[in-house]
């Protein structure tokens, strides 16, 4: 989950440029809180989650020697195993909340590392956790799907439900509204301490990905069937479904939107992206990834390369978008033009992208352990950070891109400075 983005500090993509305008006329934050309280919420009774334990499997392809180099200025080191996610704090940007397979989850101190309390109670690895808009609450949710909400002052727990397998989570960017999507194909939606709840029954597959679109008033949910569904809150109805030939091939792996939510991009496992008009439930492009290199025949016993989009975003101030591919493909495409403008090659698959709230930089973080900062324009690197000895899992920006935090499968999340005085 997603820091900072667009009118609401959700999200993890970063934020978008407008490329053309729908005419929301958006409420201000209090009319849409107002309006949350006018949703009707139902108690519905937690599901029992039939989950499997999950096991890692060992760090592979992590580089000899990879944490000879540590840019970074704080470690975070309480992590007993793999760190899967990270938050900041909308608000000031002080603190970060960091969840791991260790079952635990933590809210720290970004400036010293220093722990300001535990998150306890998970019974399976945390992989979801993040700030309310207005950084009051913390939200951790593990895989089993046991979310707890905690407010941060009181450092102490306020609510909490569980659900089936956790896939996703999400605060509304407004009010005290948490979004989840689990594995049943329900996406559900709790006011925050009360409890009401609301659910939306997808397919009967897992909702892999979802976004809160910028009005609060809709949200983009993806699903393992390569659907795409946007629901409006309020109503629990469907807005628009895109499915068949409209929809992806295989599941959906991440969706976003841009700064006014007029654009929807979805990402997949087929390796396209598509741009989606989020007023009409329209594809407008296609973005699709083309191998450079023919594949070569696979001998027996060896398995394909494959590769999948594993993150996208909009970025906030040109008509561009970012899709990182698991091949190490970073493709900048010019929205304009729907072409693409450049490809920025990684050694190793890309995890996550962001771009930088009021420039056209784009980071990127990867399985060789590695946090990069690109010149979207030019398609240059501008730097790089390192200091995992594994790889990153998940990574935040602040909200004036000076700091980065970062999590790993090395048991560790890293804060790196990279202010730099010509930008």
């Amino acid at each position: 989950m997603e820091p900072g983005e667009g009118p609401g500090p959700l999200g993890l993509h970063g934020d978008e440029e407008i490329i053309e305008v729908v005419e929301l006329g958006p409420p201000g934050p209090d009319d849409l809180a107002e309006e949350m309280e006018d949703v009707d919420f139902e108690d519905e009774g937690a599901e029992e989650p039939d989950a499997e334990a999950w096991e890692s499997e060992d760090d592979e392809g992590v580089e000899d020697g990879m944490e000879a180099q540590d840019d970074s200025e704080v470690t975070f080191s309480l992590h007993s195993a793999s760190v899967f996610c990270v938050s900041l704090d909308p608000k000031t940007n002080t603190l970060a909340v960091t969840g791991g397979e260790d079952d635990k989850a933590f809210v720290w101190r970004v400036s010293d590392g220093e722990l300001l309390f535990e998150c306890s109670g998970h019974k399976d690895s945390v992989t979801c956790a993040g700030f309310s808009h207005d950084s009051v609450f913390v939200a951790t949710g593990d895989m089993s799907g046991l979310i707890k909400v905690w407010r941060v002052d009181a450092k102490e727990e306020v609510w909490s439900f569980e659900v089936g397998d956790l896939e996703w989570m999400e605060w509304h960017p407004q009010a005290h509204v948490l979004l989840a999507g689990t594995a049943d194909g329900n996406t559900w939606m709790w006011k925050i301490p009360s409890g009401d709840c609301k659910t939306f029954q997808g397919p009967a597959c897992p909702a892999t990905c979802g976004r809160i679109l910028p009005d609060g008033k809709r949200a983009v949910v993806g699903y393992e069937d390569g659907t795409m569904r946007i629901w409006d809150l309020k109503q629990g109805t469907s807005l628009h479904v895109l499915k068949g030939q409209d929809g992806h091939q295989d599941p959906l792996t991440c969706v976003a939107s841009n700064q006014d939510g007029s654009l929807i991009m979805t990402g997949s496992v087929d390796c396209h992206a598509k741009l989606v008009n989020s007023a009409t439930g329209k594809v407008v492009c296609v973005f699709k990834m083309e191998s450079v290199t023919p594949k070569a025949p696979i001998s027996e016993g060896e398995e394909a390369e494959s590769n999948s989009v594993e993150s996208l975003g909009f970025c906030n101030v040109m008509p561009l978008a970012a899709v990182g591919y698991l091949d190490g493909t970073l493709a900048i495409y010019d929205l304009s033009t729907q072409s693409l403008r450049h490809k920025c090659q990684h050694e190793s698959g890309i995890v996550q992208l962001l771009w930088e709230e009021s420039s056209a930089v784009v980071y990127t973080c990867s399985l060789d352990g590695a946090v990069r900062l690109w010149d979207a324009r030019s398609g240059k690197m501008i730097s790089e950070y390192r200091g995992h000895s594994a790889e990153i899992l998940d990574f935040a920006v602040n909200k004036d891109a000076s700091i980065v935090v970062t999590t790993s499968g090395d048991h560790q999340a890293k804060v790196f400075c990279v202010q730099r005085p010509d930008r």
